[in-house]
C-alpha cells in the first residue's frame, strides 16, 4: 500500500512544477496544458533568480536604458494640422488631397476671418438700422486693424485677398487701381453705402480729395479723365463687370451721417431702409456680375412670409478673406517695403498670424457689454491655438495624478510590521512606471510618431493606470512566499506564481492597441501605436527592472531595517515573541496552516496495459465552520488589497510581532472570504446577476442604436469660451462649407464639354448643393468661359455687320470683336496656323453651346488673360496655368495674331456651397451623392473628385463602424488565441472572450445614453476595452482553473484570492483617469475620462460578479485531479500527519479495467475557504456557499477518517 503525497491548495495563477509535483505529473501523465505552464514558469522561476542575484546590476542597466530613452522625448513633434490628424492614411480622400496639393501646393487661395452677430435675446430680429449699425461698429473696429512687425506696419489692405486685379495699358490708371483696388469681404453692409468703409485703400489724383471708395463714383471719374487718357479699355471692363456707380449708389443705412452721398437712393429723404428688402436676395460687392454675395452667407435663422419674401434675421455675418502665407510672401517678394528685413515666407505667417489673434480681439471688445448684440469673431489663426493649447501637457494634472498615484501605493503597501512595510517599494514602483512611460513615449517620439492631442491629454494617465496594476502584483506576492523557499530563491518563485497574469494581460493590452491602430485617422493610429508601445515599455520594467528593487528590499527587510529611513532598525525587529508550548502541539498548527481532515470518496482504475492502479480524488467536499479566530483571521496583513492575492503562508506561521489596530482587521480579501463570495455563489444569487447583466446587455443593445456618428468642432473647444460661443452660432446660423468639383487629367477637356457639364447639372441638383439666384450665372469657369466667347463673338458679328472689321482688318472694331477675329482665324495647325476665309464660317460657340475642339485650349489663353475678374470668379485654378497673352488691338503683325494654346489642364474646379449640414447622416448623404455624381461621370471618360472639408473629416464615416467592427472582431479572435496558448485551455479562453464582448457591446450602449457620438476616438477607447477588461478577467479565470474542487469551491478560491488584486487595479486605473476630470476641455473629461471611467467600472463588474457565476456554472474542469500510480518507480512521500490514503484492489481484477470505490483522509493546508473544514458527507450536495457565511462560524474539530 502506497501512502499518498500532501494535496497543496494550489494558488490562482500558479501551477507548481515543484519538486514535490513532479511525480504526481509523472504519475498522472497529466495533461500538455500543465506541462507547458511549468515550463514556462521554470522560465519564470530562473529570470527571477536571475534578477535577484544581480539585482544591483539589472537595476543600473535598467534605469540607464529607461532614462536614455526618455531622453528621446526631446524630439517629439507635436502635430496640430487638422489634415494631417483626422484624414484617413491611403483613403481615397488621401490620395485626392496630395492630388490637389501636387497640381496647387499646399495651402489654400486664401484664410478666413469670420464676425458673427447675434442678439442677447434668443429669437429677437436682428434686421434693423441699429442692429446693423452695431455689426458696423465691430467690423469696422475689426478692418482698421495694425500690427507693427519687423519695423512694419501691417494692415488690413496689406495682407487682404484681392480678386482679380485687372493689367491695364495706361500706368497711372493701373496704379491707381492697384491701390483702390477693393479686398473681398463678404458683409451684409456691402447692400448699403456704408459697405466702403471696410475698404481702407485711397489714391490721389491732383485737382480732387483723396479718392476712396467712401466717395468714388467709377462713372464720374471716366468721364473726368477720359479727355487726357485713353481709357476705353478700361472702360469696358468695368461694364463687363457691371461696377456702376460703385458704393455711391446704394442707399445710406444712417441717411444723417453727414459723408451720406448725394447719389445715394435715401439721401434726400432721409429715411432709413428698409433692412429686410434691401437684404432680400442677398448683397454685391463692387462688381454686381462677379460679387454677389447670397443670403445664406450674410443671413442666419431667416423667416420669410407666405410670398417668400424675407422678414426677419436673428444673425449676421461678415467674412474677411486674407491672403495665405505664401501669397502675402510673394506679393512683397522684391517690394521695396520689405528689401531691408530678409522677407521670407515665415515671415508672412508671422504677420498674419498677428493681425489675426488682433483681430479677434478687438471685434470681441468692439461692442460694450450692456449692448443689445453680441459678437463673435473667429480666424484660421483661432482654431490653430485651440489645437495647440489642446496638445500641451498640463503639468500640473501630470504631477498631480502621480502624487495621487504615489500616495495611494504608498497607502496600500504599508504595513504594521516596520520591518515588513512596503511603502517605499510602492513608491519606487510608481515612479518606475512614470519612468516607462516616459521611455516609451521618447522611443515612440525617435521612431518618427508624430504627439497630438490624445498623446499629451490621456496616454500619461491611462499609460500609469494600467502600470502600477502589476506593480502591486508583484509586490504583495513577492511578501507571500511558500514556507520553506530559499531567501536566494524568493523572487524566482514571486515571479513563477504571478509571471503568467502579467504577460497575458500586457500582450492582450498591446495587442488591443495594434488592433486599434487598425482605424485608419492618423492622430489616433499614432495614439494607437504609442499605447502599445508605452505598454509594451511599462512591461519590460516591471518584468526586469521592479524585481531588482524588490530583490533589494529583500535585503532590507531580512536585515529588520525602517521602510522608507532604511539606515535604522525597526522598532519591532527586537521584541520576542513567546509562543506557548500548547500552541503547537500534535492537536493544533499555527494559524493559517490549519490541519484539515476531509474523507472523499476515490475512484481507483486499473489499467490493463500497464498494470498500474491510478487513484482519482474527485474535487468534492462538504464544508462546515471552523472554530472561531479570536484574531478575525490574520491569515491577511492589515495594509491593503493586492498582497492577499496567492495566499499568506510564511508570514503566518507565527502571530504578528507588532499587533495591528482593530479597526485593520477587515480588508477586501476578509470581505470577499466572508462575506461576498458566500453570498455570490448561492444559487439565487447567481440567478439575480445572470437576469440583472441579462438586462444590462439588452439596455445597452437599445442604447446602441442611440449612439449617432459625429463629432463636431464644439465638442472639442471648451464650453463657456467665446470661440465655443462662435462655433455654436455658426453651427446653427450658418452650416455652410465651401467645396469644389475638382477634374483632373487623363482625358480630352475640348472633346469631354458635353460630360462636363452634365456633370455640373448633377452635381448642382444634389439636396445639399446651395443653388444660385435665378438671376445669378452659375458659378464655373466653363460657363463663364463659354459666355464670355459668346460675347466677344455677338461684338465681332455687330462689327463685321458694321463694316468695322472686315477680312483684312479689325482696327476699327471694338476690343471684343478684336478678340473674336484673332481667335477666329486659328486653325490650330503648326504649319498653317491662320486661316482667314474661317471668319465667317465658323463661330466661337456652337449651336450646342460647346467651344469648337481646335480652339478650347487657344481661346483658354485669351480668356484668362482677358477677363481677370470672371476667371477670379470661377475659381477654376487651373493647372498648368495657361500662358500669358497681351492682346494689342492695333498691332497687327503675324506674331501678333498667333495664340499660345493652354497646355492640356489637369486640374481645374466648379465651386459649390453645401447647406443645411447639421448632422453627420446630413455630411454622409452629401458625400454619397457626390460620390455617386463623380462615378457617372468617370463612366463618361471624366475623372474627378469632390474637395472640401466635409470630405475630409466626414468621409470617414462612411466606413467607420464597419472598421469598428472589424477591429474588435479581430481583437477578440486574438484574444481567445492569446488566451488559449497562455492558459492552455480553450474553454476558459472562450469564456473570457464572451465577457469582453459584453462589455464592449454595454459600454457602446452606454456611450449611447451619454451622448457621446461614435467617432475615431470613441472606437479606439471601444477596441481598447477589449484589452483593458482582460486586466479584470484574466486573475479570475487563472485562479479558477488552477485550484481543486467543485466548481462552487473553485470559484470561491478564485475571488478570495482576486478580488484584493482586481479592486485595487480598478482604483489605481480609476485614479490614472481622475486628473482627466479636471481638464477644461469638455471632450477630455466625456470622451476619454466619462467613457474610461464607465469602462472601469464595467470591467470590475464584470470580472468579480458575472465571471465568477459563469465560472461556477459553465466553468472548465481543474487542471491537476489528485492522480496516483501503484509503481515501484513512484517514491512515495510520508504521509500526512492525522491521516493517511488506505485503499486496496481485489486480486482478481479482470484484466481491462477494474473500478473500486474506496475511502481515503488527506491532509489539506491552508484550508479551500478560510476558515473551514472538510467533513464527510457522502449523502449532502456539493459545497453549498451559505456554509461559509461569517455570522455561523461553529467550532468543530476534525473528524476521524472513515473507512
Amino acid at each position: 500500500m502506497t501512502r499518498s503525497p500532501p494535496l497543496r491548495e494550489l494558488p490562482p495563477s500558479y501551477t507548481p512544477p515543484a519538486r514535490t509535483a513532479a511525480p504526481q505529473i509523472l504519475a498522472g501523465s497529466l495533461k500538455a496544458p500543465l506541462w507547458l505552464r511549468a515550463y514556462f514558469q521554470g522560465l519564470l522561476f530562473s529570470l527571477g533568480c536571475g534578477i535577484q542575484r544581480h539585482c544591483g546590476k539589472v537595476l543600473f542597466l535598467g534605469l540607464l536604458a529607461f532614462g536614455a530613452l526618455a531622453l528621446g522625448l526631446r524630439m517629439a513633434i507635436i502635430e496640430t494640422n487638422l489634415e494631417q490628424l483626422w484624414v484617413e492614411v491611403g483613403s481615397r480622400v488621401s490620395q485626392e488631397l496630395h492630388y490637389t496639393k501636387e497640381k496647387l501646393g499646399e495651402e489654400a487661395a486664401y484664410t478666413s476671418q469670420m464676425l458673427i452677430q447675434t442678439a442677447r435675446q434668443e429669437g429677437e430680429n436682428i434686421l434693423t438700422p441699429e442692429a446693423l449699425g452695431l455689426h458696423l461698429q465691430a467690423a469696422l473696429t475689426a478692418s482698421k486693424v495694425q500690427v507693427s512687425l519687423y519695423g512694419k506696419s501691417w494692415d488690413l489692405n496689406k495682407i487682404c485677398y484681392k480678386s482679380g486685379v485687372p493689367l491695364i495699358e495706361n500706368g497711372m490708371i493701373e496704379r491707381m487701381i492697384e491701390k483702390l483696388f477693393p479686398c473681398v469681404i463678404l458683409t451684409p453692409l456691402d447692400c448699403f453705402w456704408e459697405g466702403a468703409k471696410l475698404q481702407g485703400g485711397s489714391a490721389y489724383l491732383p485737382g480732387r480729395p483723396d479718392i476712396q471708395w467712401t466717395n468714388l463714383d467709377p462713372e464720374q471719374l471716366l468721364e473726368e479723365l477720359g479727355p487726357f487718357a485713353s481709357l476705353e479699355g478700361f472702360r469696358e471692363l468695368l461694364d463687363k463687370a457691371q461696377v456702376g456707380q460703385a458704393y455711391v449708389g446704394r442707399p445710406c443705412l444712417h441717411p444723417d451721417d453727414l459723408h451720406c452721398p448725394p447719389s445715394a437712393p435715401n439721401h434726400h429723404s432721409r429715411q432709413a431702409p428698409n433692412v429686410a428688402h434691401e437684404l432680400s436676395g442677398g448683397c454685391h460687392g463692387f462688381s454686381h456680375k462677379f460679387m454677389h454675395w447670397q443670403e445664406e452667407l450674410l443671413l442666419g435663422g431667416m423667416a420669410r412670409d407666405p410670398q417668400g419674401e424675407l422678414l426677419r434675421a436673428e444673425a449676421l455675418q461678415s467674412t474677411f478673406l486674407l491672403m495665405s502665407p505664401r501669397q502675402l510672401y510673394e506679393h512683397f517678394r522684391g517690394d521695396y517695403q520689405t528689401h531691408d528685413i530678409g522677407w521670407s515666407e515665415e515671415q508672412a505667417s508671422t504677420v498674419l498670424q498677428a493681425w489675426q489673434r488682433r483681430f479677434v480681439q478687438l471685434a470681441q471688445e468692439a461692442l460694450p457689454e450692456n449692448a443689445s448684440q453680441q459678437i463673435h469673431a473667429f480666424s484660421s489663426t483661432t482654431l490653430d491655438d485651440i489645437l495647440h493649447a489642446f496638445s500641451e501637457v498640463s503639468a500640473a494634472r501630470v504631477v498631480g495624478g502621480y502624487l495621487l498615484m504615489l500616495a495611494y501605493a504608498c497607502v496600500t503597501m504599508l504595513r504594521w510590521d516596520c520591518a515588513q512595510s512596503q511603502g517605499s517599494v510602492g513608491l519606487a514602483g510608481v515612479l518606475l512606471v512614470a519612468l516607462a512611460v516616459a521611455s516609451g513615449l521618447g522611443l515612440c517620439a525617435l521612431l518618427g510618431i508624430t504627439f497630438n492631442a490624445a498623446t499629451t491629454q490621456v496616454l500619461p494617465f491611462l499609460a500609469l493606470g494600467i502600470g502600477v496594476d502589476d506593480v502591486f502584483l508583484l509586490a504583495h506576492a513577492f511578501t507571500e512566499a511558500l514556507p520553506g523557499t530559499p531567501l536566494q530563491e524568493r523572487m524566482g518563485e514571486c515571479l513563477q506564481r504571478t509571471g503568467t497574469s502579467v504577460v497575458l494581460t500586457s500582450i492582450n493590452n498591446m495587442a488591443a492597441f495594434l488592433m486599434a491602430a487598425l482605424v485608419p485617422i492618423p492622430a489616433l493610429r499614432a495614439f494607437s501605436l504609442q499605447a502599445a508601445i508605452v505598454v509594451g515599455c511599462t512591461f519590460v520594467a516591471v518584468m526586469l527592472v521592479f524585481p531588482a528593487i524588490l530583490s533589494l528590499d529583500l535585503r532590507r527587510r531580512h536585515c529588520q531595517r525602517l521602510d522608507v529611513l532604511c539606515c535604522f532598525s525597526s522598532p519591532c525587529s527586537a521584541q520576542v515573541i513567546q509562543i506557548l508550548p500548547q500552541e503547537l502541539g500534535d492537536g493544533t498548527v499555527p494559524v493559517g496552516i490549519a490541519h484539515l481532515t476531509a474523507t472523499v470518496q476515490a475512484f481507483t482504475h486499473c489499467e490493463a496495459s500497464s498494470q498500474h492502479v491510478v487513484t482519482i480524488l474527485p474535487p468534492q467536499a462538504h464544508l462546515v465552520p471552523p472554530p472561531s479566530d479570536p484574531l478575525g483571521s490574520e491569515l491577511f496583513s492589515p495594509g491593503g488589497s493586492t498582497r492577499d492575492l496567492l495566499g499568506q503562508e510564511e508570514e503566518t506561521r507565527q502571530k504578528a510581532a507588532c499587533k495591528s489596530l482593530p479597526c485593520a482587521r477587515w480588508n477586501l480579501a476578509h470581505f470577499a472570504r466572508y462575506q461576498f463570495a458566500p453570498l455570490l455563489l448561492q444559487s439565487h444569487a447567481k440567478a439575480i446577476v445572470l437576469v440583472l447583466f441579462g438586462a444590462l446587455l439588452g439596455l445597452s443593445l437599445y442604447g446602441a442604436t442611440l449612439v449617432q456618428d459625429g463629432l463636431a468642432l464644439t465638442d472639442v473647444v471648451p464650453r463657456g469660451t467665446k470661440e465655443h460661443a462662435f462655433l455654436s452660432a455658426q453651427l446653427r446660423y450658418f452650416s455652410l462649407y465651401e467645396v469644389a468639383l475638382v477634374t483632373q487629367g487623363g482625358f480630352d477637356y475640348a472633346h469631354s464639354q458635353r460630360a462636363l457639364f452634365d456633370l455640373h447639372q448633377r452635381f448642382s441638383s444634389l439636396k445639399a448643393v446651395l443653388p444660385p439666384p435665378a438671376t445669378q450665372a452659375p458659378r464655373t469657369w466653363l460657363h463663364y468661359y463659354r459666355n464670355w466667347l459668346q460675347g466677344i463673338q455677338a461684338a465681332f458679328d455687330q462689327d463685321w455687320a458694321s463694316g468695322r472689321i472686315t477680312r483684312h482688318s479689325y482696327r476699327n472694331g471694338s476690343e471684343d470683336g478684336a478678340l473674336a477675329y484673332k481667335l477666329l482665324i486659328q486653325t490650330g495647325d503648326a504649319q498653317e496656323p491662320l486661316d482667314f476665309s474661317q471668319l465667317t464660317t465658323r463661330k466661337l460657340v456652337d449651336r450646342e453651346g460647346l467651344i469648337p475642339p481646335e480652339l478650347f485650349y487657344m481661346g483658354l489663353t485669351v480668356w484668362v488673360s482677358s477677363d481677370p475678374l470672371g476667371l477670379a470668379a470661377s475659381q477654376a485654378n487651373f493647372y498648368p496655368p495657361p500662358p500669358e497673352w497681351l492682346h494689342d488691338k492695333y498691332d497687327t503683325t503675324g506674331e501678333n495674331l498667333r495664340i499660345p494654346p493652354a497646355q492640356p489642364l489637369e486640374f481645374a474646379q466648379f465651386p459649390f456651397l453645401l447647406r443645411g449640414l447639421q448632422k453627420t447622416a446630413d455630411f454622409v448623404e452629401a458625400i454619397e451623392g457626390a460620390r455617386a455624381a463623380c462615378a457617372e461621370a468617370g463612366q463618361a471618360g471624366v475623372h474627378a473628385y469632390p474637395s472640401g472639408s466635409p470630405f475630409l473629416f466626414w468621409e470617414q464615416y462612411l466606413g467607420l463602424r464597419r472598421c469598428f467592427l472589424l477591429a474588435v472582431c479581430i481583437l477578440l479572435v486574438c484574444t481567445f488565441l492569446v488566451c488559449a496558448l497562455l492558459l492552455l485551455n480553450p474553454w476558459t479562453a472562450g469564456l473570457i472572450v464572451l465577457v469582453l464582448a459584453m462589455m464592449t457591446v454595454e459600454l457602446f450602449g452606454i456611450m449611447g445614453f451619454l451622448g457621446i457620438k461614435l467617432s475615431a476616438i470613441p472606437v479606439v477607447i471601444l477596441v481598447a476595452s477589449v484589452g483593458i477588461g482582460v486586466e479584470f478577467t484574466v486573475h479570475v479565470a487563472l485562479g479558477f482553473l488552477t485550484t481543486q474542487g467543485s466548481r462552487n469551491l473553485r470559484a470561491a478560491h478564485a475571488l478570495e484570492h482576486t478580488f484584493a488584486p482586481v479592486t485595487d487595479g480598478a482604483i489605481s486605473t480609476l485614479l490614472g483617469l481622475l486628473m482627466l476630470a479636471g481638464s477644461h476641455f469638455d471632450f477630455i473629461v466625456r470622451y476619454f475620462f466619462a467613457a474610461l471611467t464607465v469602462l472601469t467600472l464595467l470591467g470590475l463588474l464584470h470580472g468579480l460578479v458575472l465571471l465568477p457565476v459563469l465560472l461556477s456554472i459553465l466553468g472548465p474542469p481543474p487542471e491537476v485531479i489528485q492522480m496516483y500510480k501503484e509503481s515501484p518507480e513512484i517514491l512515495s512521500p510520508p504521509a500526512p500527519q492525522g491521516g493517511g490514503l488506505r485503499w486496496g484492489a481485489s486480486s482478481s481484477l479482470p484484466q481491462s479495467f477494474a473500478r473500486v470505490t474506496t475511502s481515503m483522509t488527506v491532509a489539506i493546508h491552508p484550508p479551500p475557504l478560510p476558515g473551514a473544514y472538510i467533513h464527510p458527507a457522502p449523502d449532502e450536495p456539493p459545497w453549498s456557499p451559505a456554509a461559509t457565511s461569517s455570522g455561523n462560524l461553529s467550532s468543530r474539530g476534525p473528524g476521524p477518517a472513515t473507512g
